[in-house]
């Protein structure tokens, strides 16, 4: 899940009140603190909650839940001239766009880092990796409209955002580090998406990296946005960014989007939806009786539109544009009771009598967890579900025949279930580049093999000095608080730099690895810094 870092003035500044009632308050909307710091704070919030991925959105949800701001957000969408065409060709690359402009924005250095880090959140959250959605936020001073949104030969040239030399679009994604990255984004395809202005200046190379000439910096006062994709989380998307940036005093316009047929679409639409609940599925679901009058006001405080509607039995609700998260009803009905606040709900004893005790593997799993966190490690909970891409070609390891495979997955992200932990603190060191060194994170967690659920523990560490010695001392204090006698052989995982890697053995059997992680190992999880792991299985 998403950890968000909050700095106070901001944080203050947004919500109108004061960071000790904020701290005290945001448990109650769904959300972990982390770790709170002299300047800052960390949160960790549900996935489902995008709009929740900055301190924008934290501080608008914040001042309705505390009564200073509440109902419907309405953010106001000037018209403008400006638009972007398509060319037909981009139908087969990466079909769907959206654009909005802000402008008068008065950027500060952590107001940068706030719109930056939302872009990389929700490239995870909402874009799966920037293969559904990926955003560009771009300084609009040194382009000139109308733009273009085209396929183009991957021949063509341009200096990316971080470059000073031109580069083809082939050797961006060999050698440019958010190419390499992302290059299996657009593996197979013979011509590639491209933003251009009206003198041919480069704007965006979507979903791989910027032009250089539209870097955001303190002085940037107005921004074009571009948004694209495979579907309509691209307009959710664009919709939390403008918003986000609404909140700091934006004012948004409008961008026209001519397609190729002659058709025209208007981007951002922040018009609510329109949802119809019946107040029998409140009453069934909450289990406690609210009154109309406080069922609007809880919905309010959740930042909805609401009202009863002309038959008394149902209430008409105004779902906010940027909550991706509201699919069905029971949506609305969970945020009410968030509203109304889940301590207020008073608990009853079951009917029934029985004695429960902790499961041996409750108790193995607590007792690892304890021992990592007192070794200056933090608990991770990343999914079990994964590819083969990333469990075996980034780990650089040969796919093996114990992996369980999803029937029927939904997403190329999610094909089978892990065999292993790492490759997943693989992933999350790479959505959190953007945090302070060293980082330290470990997760006891299940895996399947052979259609079998085992318990295993892995731990990585990733800084500049970080190397096999460091490693073996974090295994040697883990093994010898549980009171269990190991031994290490050679080992020849190929995720692993020879020589700096072992195998883990007790009584005999191989139990698991350490060691340094292989340069191509990090380099294919677009990570910059050595990386040291161990993984084991607890259930030897």
């Amino acid at each position: 899940m998403p950890i968000i870092t909050l700095q106070y003035e901001d944080l203050e500044s947004l919500t109108r009140s004061d960071k000790d009632t904020i701290i005290d308050r945001v448990p109650m909307i769904g959300a972990d603190i982390e770790r709170i710091e002299k300047e800052s704070i960390d949160i960790e919030f549900f996935p489902d909650r995008p709009d929740l991925y900055s301190v924008e959105g934290v501080a608008r949800a914040m001042r309705g839940f505390m009564n200073i701001e509440t109902g419907l957000c309405q953010y106001d969408i000037a018209p403008s001239d400006i638009k972007i065409e398509l060319d037909e060709q981009i139908e087969n690359v990466r079909p769907v766009l959206g654009c909005a402009v802000v402008r008068g924005i008065k950027f500060t250095s952590s107001s940068i880092k706030s719109l930056m880090d939302l872009q990389e959140s929700l490239h995870w959250g909402l874009g799966r990796n920037r293969k559904k959605v990926s955003i560009g936020v771009h300084d609009m001073a040194n382009i000139t409209p109308p733009f273009k949104y085209q396929a183009v030969d991957p021949d063509f040239k341009f200096v990316p955002l971080d470059f000073t030399e031109p580069m083809t679009m082939d050797q961006i994604l060999a050698e440019h580090p958010k190419g390499v990255r992302f290059a299996d984004i657009l593996e197979g395809m013979n011509k590639y998406p491209l933003i251009t202005d009206s003198k041919g200046d480069v704007l965006s190379f979507p979903p791989i990296i910027n032009g250089t000439l539209t870097r955001v910096e303190e002085s940037t006062t107005d921004l074009f946005i571009d948004v694209t994709g495979l579907g309509d989380a691209v307009y959710t998307a664009l919709n939390i960014v403008v918003t986000a940036l609404a909140e700091r005093g934006g004012k948004v316009e409008s961008v026209k989007i001519g397609y190729p047929d002659g058709t025209e679409k208007v981007t951002p639409d922040m018009t609510p939806r329109d949802l119809k609940l019946p107040r029998a599925e409140i009453d069934e679901l909450i289990g406690v009786e609210l009154t109309n009058e406080e069922i609007i006001n809880e919905l309010e405080r959740m930042g909805f539109g609401a009202s009863l509607a002309d038959d008394g039995e149902n209430f008409d609700i105004q779902v906010p544009s940027y909550r991706a998260d509201i699919l069905h009803n029971f949506d609305v009905i969970e945020d009410i009771a968030i509203g109304y606040g889940f301590d207020k709900i008073q608990s009853e004893f079951p009917k029934n009598a029985t004695v429960g005790s902790a499961h041996p593997i409750s108790l193995t799993s607590s007792a690892m967890r304890e021992i990592m966190v007192s070794l200056g490690y933090s608990e991770v909970m990343p999914f079990t579900l994964t590819s083969q891409k990333v469990h075996f070609e980034w780990m650089c390891r040969e796919e093996t025949d114990d992996v369980t495979f999803v029937l029927h997955p939904i997403s190329e992200d999610q094909t089978m279930v892990r065999t292993t932990i790492l490759p997943n603190l693989m992933e999350i060191f790479s959505l959190n580049q953007h945090h302070e060194l060293p980082q330290r994170i470990f997760e006891v967690g299940e895996v399947v093999v052979n259609a079998k659920n085992r318990l295993h523990l892995s731990a990585a560490s990733i800084h500049a000095q970080a190397n096999f010695t460091e490693i073996r001392e974090v295994l040697d204090a883990v093994m010898r608080e549980r009171d269990i006698s190991y031994e290490v052989t050679e080992s020849t995982d190929p995720a692993f730099i020879e020589g700096r890697c072992a195998d883990i053995i007790v009584d005999g059997r191989k139990v698991g690895a350490m060691g340094e992680l292989y340069p191509g190992v990090i380099v294919n999880f677009g990570l910059g810094q050595p990386v040291v792991a161990f993984e084991i299985d607890l259930s030897e």
